[in-house]
């Protein structure tokens, strides 16, 4: 019965109130999304402007020295810990060096009520670190599948004829390629970007990002658990939510699915 009333509470957006601030849960969490959100888009801007490209050039040139280099540091990008990593950002970028901030958000302004701070320039530079660190791994992982799909779709008949119509590789790329790769790499943005919303619990630990991940380890540790419920059940929710637009993407990208759709 008890269950039966947390779910009749749940329905109506009440999941009860945080035990440390004495606010609604949901409440709560809703505003520290903001900031991660903030962080999660630009962590994915520039997974998607860095690893795409290189990924396509790795794809075109296999055999290169430089298409070997950028392979062996997608390997490395997946393989260091998250944690290690935003700990020798700090080090280097923020201790030796002294160009970035190391922790913290930096002043914010209100767009349509929420607040960001990619508007200004001490706001981006405080965004730098944390976001660099939390696309690493994702940056990673869209070199190695655009540098996979670009190799399999160099292979392909249409390739050939683009090219014996006098078409230049840029022109290939553009036409053919990119339009063939964007499938799958716009499933794996999607998906990856609701793990980057809730994953970026260890990059906004480290870097004292006050978003929803920090937000719930506050939580975890003084057993605050109506915030816990509450950032679970949003996640799932926008699990949800980006699934279902990755999905009408898919038919504006490619018309046979909507064709399929339709029989």
């Amino acid at each position: 019965r008890q269950y039966l009333a947390f779910l009749a509470h749940a329905l109506r957006g009440d999941l009860g109130q945080s035990f440390v601030y004495n606010v609604p849960a949901l409440e709560l969490v809703l505003s520290r999304l903001p900031a991660t959100l903030e962080l999660a888009v630009a962590a994915m801007v520039i997974a998607v402007v860095i690893g795409l490209p290189l990924g396509v050039w790795a794809g075109m040139r296999p055999d290169s020295w430089l298409a070997k280099t950028i392979m062996a540091g997608s390997i490395l990008g997946f393989s260091l810990p998250t944690f290690w990593v935003g700990l020798l950002l700090i080090m280097f970028f923020g201790v030796q060096l002294g160009w970035l901030p190391a922790s913290g958000r930096g002043p914010t302004t209100e767009w349509f009520g929420v607040p960001v701070s990619f508007t200004s320039l001490e706001g981006l530079a405080h965004l730098a670190l944390p976001a660099f660190n939390l696309a690493l791994f994702k940056l990673s992982l869209l070199v190695r599948l655009a540098r996979s799909g670009t190799r399999e779709a160099m292979l392909q008949d249409y390739v050939r004829t683009a090219r014996a119509k006098g078409l230049n590789e840029g022109q290939v790329v553009r036409r053919h390629v990119l339009k063939n790769i964007m499938l799958p790499v716009t499933t794996v943005i999607g998906l990856e970007f609701g793990s980057l919303v809730a994953f970026a619990v260890v990059t906004e630990t480290i870097f004292a990002w006050p978003g929803a991940g920090k937000l719930l380890i506050d939580a975890i540790n003084v057993l605050d658990r109506p915030v816990v419920v509450a950032y679970m059940l949003l996640t799932v929710l926008l699990f949800v939510l980006i699934n279902f637009v990755v999905d009408v993407l898919y038919g504006l990208l490619d018309p046979r699915v909507r064709v399929a759709g339709r029989t």
